[in-house]
């Protein structure tokens, strides 16, 4: 059997995390088993689609290296087959038309209610003589079998049994002529030989109805697996319509593909202790059997520990590519400043995100602003003029440029002026890059270069004078 899966998002909303889970556990097992992984887009609803959704879903997928080997396919362009299917079914009397109007379905469901009974279509059209109705608006139902039960069994929890009579009607075709979800992703299914749909547990309700109307086909039923919902850090259902972050949002700050998709995975599978994966591991690796049952919660720790991990362990050009494309985006001109690769080299063990870098390494690029903010406004006082004013005078008489070399010029200050090294360290800090963090100040200033330091220092110290002069 050739494996053939699919991730199917509809394009409502944001590509959010457990969106990426669907598709990232589905594109392992195709590729583990040497099968085909198709994408599609199910785009029916179209008051709720969007062009910008199917953007991100496309974008998000790509940065992530989940490559469909089919596809994308768009409901929208298939709904000539989805008409000639419904026509079909009900010539053969497997669906029909309901004239039931939504006052009458309301009535129906307010009395069902009122007598015990579960909420759901009476079928009150299911045999209805046709010749007896003339020019109402009408919706198509599936005739779902009122006896029996489906079952099936899911390769995540096991066997599971839904009795046809606890079954509806369901409408597999609106009244304005569109086909609905669970028709439409059953003949996709069906014409794409899809052969494992793994999707998240909210689809269980929908897949006895999904099997009963592949058994009308006479098609071969695909094998399920369910996955257990992906929660938040307080405990709530990840949705795309409230809480979830997008995809390309972790892109943006910082995150390395590589560290997500590690992380993803590790999201309710696991092999043993393991917890770095390669793709290539992934792959080889992944199977259903070893999926959770448990719903699975978000660890943005964890995830920034991934993050770190792999900046320091990728190879050091593909780091500095992507910090580079990164500084790009933030306007940063690399061109006049430090080798990009050497500050990667040096200081990349320091940083969680590439965001994180980025901002660190602003100071070496950029033309310098030293500005007052609440960080830093305690290091401006007249006090440590004279501290600046001492390093200015020995950052000026340097013969030579080194990183040690300025260390110890800084140690010899702390030494002559009886102050801690601490301190004149931050002191330079802020005065150097506007900031309270930073890497070791030595390597920064060595960087920056003895010209850039001189003048950012004088800045810092005109500052300070000139706020000290507000005051009085």
């Amino acid at each position: 059997m050739k494996i053939k899966t699919r991730f199917a998002p509809s394009p409502t909303g944001d590509l959010h995390i457990g969106s990426i889970r669907t598709a990232l556990y589905s594109w392992l097992f195709a590729k583990s088993h040497h099968g085909k992984f198709i994408l599609r887009i199910e785009d029916t609803d179209i008051e709720r689609s969007q062009e910008s959704s199917i953007d991100s879903i496309l974008i998000g997928l790509k940065w992530l290296g989940l490559n469909w080997d089919e596809g994308p396919y768009f409901q929208t362009k298939r709904l000539q087959r989805y008409k000639e299917v419904i026509d079909i079914m009900v010539k053969k009397g497997d669906a029909y038309k309901c004239f039931c109007s939504p006052k009458k379905l309301e009535e129906d469901r307010k009395k069902q209610i009122r007598n015990g009974l579960k909420a759901r279509y009476s079928r009150h059209c299911r045999n209805l003589n046709l010749e007896n109705v003339f020019n109402q608006g009408y919706v198509i139902r599936f005739k779902n079998p009122i006896s029996g039960t489906v079952t099936f069994n899911d390769q995540i929890r096991g066997e599971i049994i839904f009795d046809n009579s606890e079954l509806d009607d369901l409408i597999i075709q609106r009244s304005n002529g569109m086909p609905t979800y669970n028709f439409c992703v059953v003949i996709d299914d069906l014409d794409m030989k899809i052969t494992h749909v793994i999707r998240g547990e909210d689809h269980i309700n929908n897949t006895p109805r999904q099997i009963n109307i592949l058994k009308s086909l006479g098609a071969k039923i695909p094998i399920y697996a369910h996955l257990s919902m992906i929660l938040d850090e307080m405990g709530n259902k990840i949705s795309k319509r409230k809480n979830a972050q997008n995809i390309i949002e972790y892109r943006k700050n910082g995150f390395l593909p590589e560290a997500l998709l590690n992380y993803i995975v590790r999201l309710g599978w696991s092999y043993g202790n393991k917890e770095i994966f390669t793709v290539l591991e992934m792959q080889k690796l992944f199977n259903l059997k070893s999926i959770s049952k448990s719903s699975s919660i978000i660890n943005l720790k964890k995830l920034l520990w991934l993050n770190k991990y792999y900046i320091n362990y990728l190879p050091l050009n593909q780091i500095t590519n992507n910090l580079k494309d990164y500084m790009n985006k933030e306007k940063i001109n690399i061109s006049n400043g430090p080798n990009l690769e050497f500050l990667v080299e040096s200081l990349r063990s320091r940083f969680y995100t590439i965001k994180e870098m980025t901002e660190s390494f602003r100071c070496f690029y950029e033309e310098f602003k030293i500005c007052n903010h609440q960080k830093i406004e305690k290091y401006l006082v007249l006090s440590n003029c004279y501290i600046l004013e001492e390093s200015y005078k020995r950052i000026k008489k340097l013969s030579s440029w080194s990183h040690s070399i300025i260390s110890e010029m800084i140690s010899c200050l702390s030494t002559e002026m009886k102050v801690k090294k601490t301190k004149i360290n931050m002191i330079l800090r802020v005065a150097v890059t506007n900031d309270t963090n930073s890497p070791s100040i030595s390597l920064v200033i060595y960087l920056i270069g003895q010209k850039g330091v001189l003048s950012r220092i004088n800045k810092t110290l005109n500052l300070i004078k000139n706020l000290q002069s507000k005051i009085y």
